[in-house]
């Protein structure tokens, strides 16, 4: 399997290296460029096309915030997970609402930063659990969500399975595992569930199944 291709934009050199020193450990995981400001990071993202981009929110020019929304808008296919000292609420949700894919705060475990990489570069969505929470919260606050009409019934047995283990946030090979199923089915079971309930993104469907009791808040 080729190696998942990885741009790092930090304004601290000594983040940045360390960073590489870590992630050059991965098997999977190739570096392919470093940027130190928002601008730079969109010219790399522009020439070397990576899969995922590692983003600091703090940046000398424009904000790491600013530069994702201009990313996603331009290379959608790119997934960025922010890596950031900030773990207010207030950047938090404006990142998932930039197009971030991961969010997770410097003081993690390595192991924290590796697995929203690579959940990232699947198309799927890792939040640190404390921010994680915060999601939860906020949706518990607000009222009719869009996709309130959508109904349990729909679903197979399989399929109510399948986007509880997803909202807790399994790839599709970990459901493949705890389901003793090929992860090609459990790919059809998701693209099914989430186009009967008219769900769009992990987000939404964590809110889903918060709602409807399949995992807790």
């Amino acid at each position: 399997m080729a190696a998942i291709r990885l741009l790092l934009v930090d304004d601290h050199e000594v983040v940045r290296t360390g960073l590489r020193m870590l992630l050059e450990s991965q098997a999977n995981m190739l570096i392919i460029g470093e940027a130190s400001t928002g601008g730079q990071a969109i010219t790399l993202a522009e020439e070397l096309s990576p899969q995922v981009i590692v983003m600091d929110i703090t940046l000398p020019d424009i904000s790491g915030i600013e530069v994702t929304r201009l990313l996603k808008k331009k290379f959608p296919e790119i997934a960025v997970v922010a890596l950031t000292i900030h773990e207010g609420e207030q950047y938090f949700f404006e990142m998932l609402k930039a197009g971030a894919s991961g969010y997770v705060p410097k003081r993690a475990a390595p192991e924290e930063l590796i697995s929203a990489i690579e959940a990232a570069s699947q198309g799927e969505v890792y939040l640190y659990p404390s921010l994680a929470k915060a999601l939860v919260t906020d949706f518990l606050e607000r009222k009719g969500e869009g996709f309130e009409h959508a109904t349990m019934e729909e679903l197979t047995e399989r399929e109510k399975e399948v986007v509880g283990l997803l909202a807790e946030g399994l790839t599709n090979d970990q459901i493949a595992d705890r389901l003793v199923i090929s992860k090609h089915t459990v790919a059809r079971h998701r693209e099914n569930l989430m186009r009967k309930l008219n769900l769009h993104n992990r987000s939404e469907l964590v809110k889903f199944a918060i709602r409807r009791g399949l995992i807790e808040a």
